[in-house]
């Protein structure tokens, strides 16, 4: 069996194939998703999310003849419209609140859980994007040049700000 390399797969996507799109749909689908649920938190938000970072890609395929790390843009747009799934939800959370707030309180067993959770997500909103794009990559196994193309950031670079993006994050879970 012949693998095809990514930017084959998006020339022929390019000249209307839909099996390439398929093949790197299914090659890049578990770790988009997986960045946007650890992201999000939430699995339908994070399915609906990659789906729409997929469609971005079907319709806006690379021009041919120019080298291109599918993975890094895959998870560069995922990070992108993660935060903008966020934002909305943080918004549309502040409309609601007002309108009609929520008459049932979270059961007992999990409120240490949620507090955790929550405290854990606070900790990467307080640190810088790249900082929490960083983490969430690495976490996921993500090698240091993985994480330099997705970042698009030097590969000399990606230990020091690994580093750095950690020391943000254990001050800022420690607050």
């Amino acid at each position: 069996m012949t693998t095809f390399s990514d930017g084959l797969l998006l020339e022929q996507m390019g000249q209307g194939d839909v099996a390439s799109f398929e093949t790197l749909f299914l090659r890049h689908y578990d770790r988009v998703y997986g960045l946007l649920f650890r992201l999000l938190g939430d699995r339908g938000e994070a399915e609906d999310v990659a789906q729409e970072v997929f469609m971005k890609l079907y319709d806006n395929p690379f021009r041919p003849g120019e080298e291109h790390n599918v993975s890094a843009w895959l998870y560069r747009v995922a990070t992108n419209m993660g935060y903008n799934a966020i934002r909305g939800r943080k918004r549309l959370w502040q409309r609601n609140n007002y309108l009609v707030p929520d008459p049932t309180p979270d059961p007992v067993e999990t409120v240490a859980r949620n507090e955790t959770t929550a405290k854990v997500r606070r900790a990467l909103a307080t640190l810088n994007p790249r900082q929490a794009q960083l983490l969430l990559l690495r976490q996921m196994g993500l090698s240091y040049e993985e994480l330099a193309a997705a970042c698009n950031i030097a590969p000399s670079s990606v230990g020091t700000l690994l580093a750095r993006a950690g020391k943000a994050f254990r001050e800022a879970y420690g607050e």
